[in-house]
Formats: structure tokens, C-alpha cells, sequence
């Protein structure tokens, strides 16, 4: 229930969703003979331009992804040994792989670069993949079908993976991952997906029992600010990103899922920072 109708919504709150959504009631009012609902719509059409104006210069989606992704710094030193390495999926663009039969990543590729050098480094890590499908329409092909041949293009034997393609999202991941797997207390597992999306990730496995060792890629800002510059495409899917992240927080933590809006690393303690 809760992937179903976080999807539904998602597909209808998404920013560029309600960008179409309030430039066509605009335009459709404009259009039709009454006077007041006249005057609705060129209020709409002119919060839809100025909107759409100020996500191409400003940045807009820099300010929401910044500090989601400033919240886990990259690991400075890596332990010597692991006991595994876990990536979660939304690397592999599952339309378009099974359109195309052959494997295609997308713009969180770095999540898949990053599992096949820490797979070198630590060749005796258990490795996995946990991802099925986030697709609402169908769920037969998943993720982690297209792996191996990734894997194997990029150097890893797919035999030293465990494949989990059950998962529709983080939470669905963690708790596949755990049942899967049984991590030991004391264990140490890698955890490698987005900068953006590892406050929740990390949220999502803590309040599991399983505590994990940030590995955060696929950055989209920098550390000195700033943005695409008149570059609305991009600005956009920034924003899109950060509003996705944003929302999935907050419904994590009504839902129970995390124990903390923006989950932090942990003091010595073991209580997260604010």
C-alpha cells in the first residue's frame, strides 16, 4: 500500500507535474468566457512562468540537495576488511534496458562504479545488490536481471554477488537485505547509493538494528555552492531530486521507517547528531 501510493502521488506532486498542471489550468481558463475565471487563470500562468523562472536562475534544487547531501561526508581511511558491500538500486534504467535487452544506467551510475572498485578492494566482502522494480505498471523485469552483465563489463565476477530483486524501495531494500543476509553485531557493511538519498537510507537500515559505513556517491552539488546557470533542464531534475528527497523523509519518519526526519552520523554514544 504504502509503494503503491507513494508512487501515485509522486506522479502527480512532482514538480514538473504541477508546473503542467498549473500552466494548463491557467491556459484553459484563459480561454474560456467568464471574466473571473479569466483573471484564475493568468494568475496561474503568471505563478507558473515566475516558478519555472526562478528554478532556471536560481538554484533552487542546489539549496534542497546541499545540505541532504553534506549530511555524511565520504569515509576519509576504509577499514582494512569488511565483512560486505551493499549497493541499492536506481543505477539501471529498467524501461530502457528491457526495450533496448542490454543493460543501461542512468545518471546514478556512480553507485555501480563504486560497487565494482570496492569489490576489488575487498575480494573477500560478501557483495549485494538489492533492487527489483520501483515501477508501478509492472513488475516482472527487475534490477538486478541487468546486473551481471554490468558486473562483468566492468571487471567483477557476477558469481561473487548476491543478487535481492524483490526490493521496490530503500525501506523494501534494508529489510530484504537483513533477512537475506543476518549481519552479525560487530559486523562492518558498506553502504553505497546517492549523497543525496544516504540520510534516509542510513535512517531506514539504523532503525532496522543495522548499522552501516556510509559510502556516498553521485554527487549533484558542490561543496562551494552555486548552480547550473540559465540550464532549466537540469535545475529542474535538481529540483525534482531534492523535493523526491525531502518528502521521502518526512513520510519515512511518519510512516515509522527512520527514527529521525534527517537521520546524521552518530555521536560516540550512538545518538545521532541534529
Amino acid at each position: 500500500m504504502f509503494f503503491s501510493l507513494s508512487k501515485i502521488l509522486w506522479a502527480i506532486f512532482n514538480p514538473g507535474a504541477v508546473l503542467v498542471i498549473v500552466i494548463g489550468l491557467g491556459t484553459a481558463a484563459l480561454l474560456t468566457p467568464w471574466r473571473a475565471l479569466r483573471r484564475i487563470g493568468r494568475g496561474l500562468l503568471v505563478a507558473g512562468a515566475s516558478a519555472l523562472v526562478a528554478i532556471a536562475v536560481l538554484p533552487v534544487g542546489y539549496w534542497l540537495l546541499a545540505p541532504l547531501e553534506a549530511r555524511f561526508a565520504p569515509p576519509d581511511t576504509l577499514p582494512e576488511q569488511v565483512s560486505g558491500v551493499i549497493v541499492l538500486g536506481g543505477a539501471i534504467d529498467l524501461k530502457t534496458s528491457v526495450g533496448r535487452g542490454r543493460a543501461q544506467l542512468n545518471e546514478h551510475a556512480e553507485r555501480m562504479i563504486a560497487f565494482a572498485d570496492l569489490a576489488r578492494r575487498y575480494p573477500r566482502a560478501r557483495l549485494v545488490f538489492t533492487g527489483g522494480s520501483g515501477l508501478l505498471e509492472e513488475q516482472t523485469d527487475r534490477e538486478s536481471d541487468f546486473v551481471p552483465e554490468i558486473l562483468r563489463a566492468m571487471g567483477v565476477d557476477p558469481a561473487r554477488v548476491m543478487l535481492e530483486r524483490e526490493a521496490r524501495n530503500t525501506r523494501e531494500n534494508a529489510a530484504r537485505a537483513k533477512a537475506m543476509l543476518a549481519p552479525a553485531p560487530g559486523e562492518i557493511w558498506i553502504l553505497i547509493t546517492s549523497a543525496a538519498h544516504m540520510p534516509r537510507a542510513v535512517g531506514v537500515f539504523r532503525a532496522l538494528g543495522w548499522p552501516v559505513l556510509p559510502y556516498p556517491v553521485d554527487y549533484v552539488t558542490t561543496p562551494s555552492g552555486g548552480g547550473p546557470g540559465f540550464e532549466l533542464t537540469r535545475s529542474l531534475r535538481a529540483v525534482s531530486l531534492g523535493v523526491h528527497e525531502w518528502l521521502g523523509l518526512f513520510a519515512y519518519r511518519l510512516a515509522g521507517y527512520t527514527d529521525e526526519v534527517v537521520p546524521g552520523p552518530q555521536t560516540p554514544d550512538g545518538q545521532g547528531r541534529g
